[in-house]
């Protein structure tokens, strides 16, 4: 692929992530192309965290430069410690820019945040099986090849990353997880949007009726 094609699609990707409203689409087909955003830059080498969250990022303000920064860390399980899955971390930092709490002292926006997360981390585990890197990839699994696991282990010391290649790609499960995750992540700011107009339509309704059983004056007073 030459650096022009790249950068079309790096382009296109950047512009599409602007909002995530349906825009007229069907759940599906936003959902598909979150997914599709996350998996892209996967490829262009980013880490399982890096790809979730630029799909993501651009609606909150951020450049590119800054979310990669943001979330590069959390690659590999944190760090390539193999636990947290970089993937859900993704997921988490999302849910924190929209329910983070910004009061150390308010208790009730710490627990509406943790709460989102969880729900979040439940339907990823739900349909991956689970939220730990190492046995997401399987490192722990009895028969399984001595050198790519290997490769592929991670903790401390072993700090650098496996190598790009067609093995790299044939071998993990990252990039399904990496759509996966971006799905979740897409349906849940989709359903806050679609809640959010729904309590706007509500409140405005409620107002008219307070209205509409307001007395009128009377016009000879």
């Amino acid at each position: 692929m030459s650096e022009a094609t790249v950068m079309e699609e790096r382009a296109a990707r950047d512009s599409v992530a602007a909002g995530y409203g349906t825009g007229g689409k069907s759940e599906t087909e936003v959902k598909s192309e979150a997914a599709a955003r996350a998996q892209g830059f996967f490829e262009e080498g980013y880490n399982c965290c890096q790809s979730v969250f630029l799909a993501f990022a651009k609606q909150y303000g951020f450049d590119r430069e800054t979310a990669c920064r943001l979330s590069a860390s959390f690659g590999g399980g944190v760090g390539r410690l193999r636990q947290i899955c970089g993937a859900v971390s993704a997921m988490a930092l999302v849910c924190g820019l929209e329910t983070g709490a910004v009061e150390g002292a308010d208790q009730a926006a710490k627990a509406y945040n943790y709460e989102n997360v969880q729900q979040l981390a439940a339907q990823f585990e739900a349909q991956s099986g689970s939220l730990i890197c190492r046995e997401l990839l399987g490192l722990d699994q009895e028969g399984a090849d001595k050198e790519l696991r290997e490769k592929m282990q991670g903790g401390m010391g072993r700090h650098q990353p496996q190598a790009r290649d067609e093995q790299y790609y044939a071998t993990r499960p990252c990039k399904r997880l990496i759509g996966l995750a971006a799905e979740i992540t897409q349906k849940w700011l989709t359903d806050r949007s679609n809640a959010g107009q729904e309590s706007k339509a509500q409140t405005k309704s409620n107002a008219g009726q307070k209205s509409e059983a307001q007395p009128k004056p009377n016009a000879e007073e």
